[in-house]
């Protein structure tokens, strides 16, 4: 973490000072704002927590809840959402209270005695290694009261505004605030709407969104009709795995077991057999003392002795989608930059057990949020909204796809498979995209396509930053290169090193000078004067020796930019690679470097040549709005 460029800090460095919106913000909702965002789930939550980021965007954000969320239904993270939560500095917090899940065991019936249950084998929860961050399991509120600290310690003070109730919006045509939306306060039996205008809405109210009814978007997919129940329970039992992920098979049915947080808390999804097309929804009124006993006879011959039931539901599988995430026009003639958006559950919904359901809506509110603050700050053109619905509908639709799968397997017998080898196999591949790792984002205005992928194949174009470990050569500290990334809403470009070393005349030199002096540069083209010269963009520096080779001293100095009122050197941005944990053959980088761009939520969005400094120019041009 960085402090004191702005004059000694004695107080929690996390607290940044009060800026733009922050300065005196008022306690009620105003009347106008830039960003109106309705439900503060973790959709919502995100979304608000990265524009709590932009000092000079006036966000809000509401919720008919009147106050904070106090049992979560979600509990699952995979490790992409971790990697986000390292952004916004709360990843070891969260890991520290959270449950580890690091293995799955499969149980399924005795052949010996069918009515018995047995251990069959294990498997690691990411045998391929791909993130450096576990799966955890942890309430869904917690999550929520780290992003809400996020947001209350940031520069735009912002806190939730509970109590209130989303009735209607329109879109106007022209206006500063075009969208009107009208809300009324919970618990006011007067029905007296209040009206706030906007510039942009996102609506992050769940499965029965009203945003977007109100724009007469649909949900549109199918229901399995099969039924779960989900319990999260206390109890005293005899079962050996009951603190390990587990995926049983019995004749009796199917459980799914994850451990919670605390030691003691478990949740089971219980498998409820088929319901009729023609039920009506009324397996979801099904008896907990049913589900209870049910879950009972799967667990046979062990006890299961249930001592308290923090929380449970009945649902029905279902899979369904959003056309598009947002409200411009999709036929005619009319051409309109989006105003309204829709995230998270109002978009897309998919069964519990894959553990998408949060995972999934963080990663769109992580998308648009930042998109949102570099339009109104005027750091991009508004076309740049319109790729939120084309990344992130695509992505809902994969998932659908993977969820109908997963689904499919955890309701079928144990019969149904060739061997338990083929389900153990099946439940893998559908794993490793429930990390979060699958997301490929498509060419657009912010992600080129693959020309030079060959340059740092272990980096694709369109796919989340893989973090590897570095040495930070000022101060000889070894750290993980993608967790010096603030969800600050900048851009990063890392730089991977030639083999030439500091100060000898090589295309990192030049590219240096480049980046100092061109007005085309990021530094000097696109960062409003009196800004830090890192200000929108974060320039990263990988050399390939031993940091014992690098003299700090000779490093260009577009790399060691001044910042702070003192117009202090900032040291910390100059790596290199490690003999044990080498990033370049980790990351598969060309030993003659390469530049890698990476969009501010964490996606990659180019790889180029140290001398390709026109293609970096026109890639800059397509999303960056000029300053100087």
């Amino acid at each position: 973490m960085k402090y004191h460029h702005h004059g000694y800090v004695s107080h929690d460095p996390r607290i940044q000072a009060p800026a733009g919106a922050g300065i005196d913000r008022p306690e009620e909702l105003p009347d106008h704002v830039d960003v109106l965002i309705v439900g503060a789930g973790p959709a919502g939550m995100i979304t608000a927590a990265q524009l709590s980021q932009f000092p000079d965007v006036v966000t809000r954000i509401i919720d008919r809840r009147t106050g904070r969320l106090e049992v979560g239904l979600a509990d699952g993270l995979q490790p992409r959402s971790i990697e986000t939560f390292e952004a916004f500095g709360f990843a070891q917090q969260l890991i520290a209270e959270a449950c580890v899940v690091t293995e799955t065991v499969f149980w399924k019936a005795d052949p010996d005695k069918p009515a018995d249950i047995v251990r069959v084998s294990r498997v690691a929860e990411d045998p391929h290694d791909v993130s450096e961050y576990p799966h955890l399991t942890v309430n869904q509120a917690r999550v929520l009261d780290y992003f809400a600290e996020c947001m209350a310690r940031a520069p735009t003070r912002m806190t939730p505004d509970y109590g209130y109730e989303f009735q209607g919006l329109t879109v106007a045509d022209t206006g500063d605030h075009p969208v009107t939306v009208r809300l009324t306060r919970v618990g006011d039996a007067s029905g007296r709407e209040r009206i706030v205008r906007a510039r942009y809405v996102v609506g992050a109210d769940g499965g029965r969104s009203g945003v977007r009814k109100s724009l007469g978007l649909a949900l549109r997919g199918v229901s399995s009709n099969h039924a779960w129940g989900v319990m999260d329970l206390l109890a005293d039992t005899d079962f050996p795995d009951v603190r390990i992920k587990c995926a049983i098979q019995s004749e009796a049915g199917n459980i799914l077991l994850i451990p919670r947080e605390g030691g003691f808390l478990f949740r089971l999804y219980v498998d409820l057999g088929e319901v009729s097309a023609h039920d009506g929804g009324a397996v979801r009124n099904m008896p907990l003392e049913q589900i209870v006993a049910r879950a009972q006879r799967i667990f046979h011959p062990y006890r299961l002795d249930v001592r308290e039931v923090a929380w449970h539901s009945v649902y029905e599988v279902g899979h369904r989608l959003c056309d598009h995430f947002d409200d411009a026009p999709q036929t005619g003639t009319e051409r309109r930059t989006p105003r309204v958006f829709i995230t998270g559950d109002a978009a897309h919904t998919h069964s519990a057990k894959a553990g998408q359901g949060m995972n999934a809506s963080m990663q769109d509110g992580f998308n648009l949020g930042w998109k949102l603050g570099h339009v109104l700050e005027g750091r991009s053109p508004v076309e740049l909204l319109s790729t939120y619905s084309a990344e992130r509908q695509q992505i809902g639709r994969d998932l659908i796809d993977q969820d109908l799968r997963w689904a499919t397997q955890m309701a079928k017998s144990a019969e149904a498979f060739a061997s338990h080898a083929e389900f153990e196999q099946a439940y893998l591949r559908i794993t490793e995209f429930a990390q979060g790792f699958m997301t490929q984002y498509g060419p657009s205005m912010i992600t080129a396509p693959a020309t030079h992928q060959a340059l740092a194949s272990g980096y694709p174009i369109g796919k989340r930053f893989r973090s590897a470990e570095v040495m930070r050569v000022a101060d000889v500290y070894r750290r993980h290169l993608g967790h010096e990334a603030r969800a600050d809403g900048r851009w990063r470009i890392y730089v991977f090193a030639d083999a030439a070393r500091a100060g000898e005349d090589s295309p990192v030199a030049a590219l240096g000078r480049w980046l100092d002096e061109s007005p085309e540069s990021p530094i000097r083209g696109y960062t409003p004067a009196g800004r830090d010269a890192d200000a929108w963009f974060d320039l990263k520096l990988i050399y390939q020796q031993d940091y014992t080779a690098v003299d700090i001293g000779r490093v260009p100095k577009a790399f060691l930019p001044r910042v702070g009122a003192h117009g202090l050197i900032d040291l910390e941005n100059v790596y290199a690679a490690l003999a044990d944990q080498d990033i370049f053959r980790l990351r598969g980088i060309d030993r003659q470097g390469a530049i890698v761009i990476v969009r501010p939520d964490q996606y990659v969005a180019n790889v180029l040549a140290l001398t390709a400094t026109d293609e970096l120019a026109g890639f800059i041009r397509t999303f960056a709005g000029r300053q100087q």
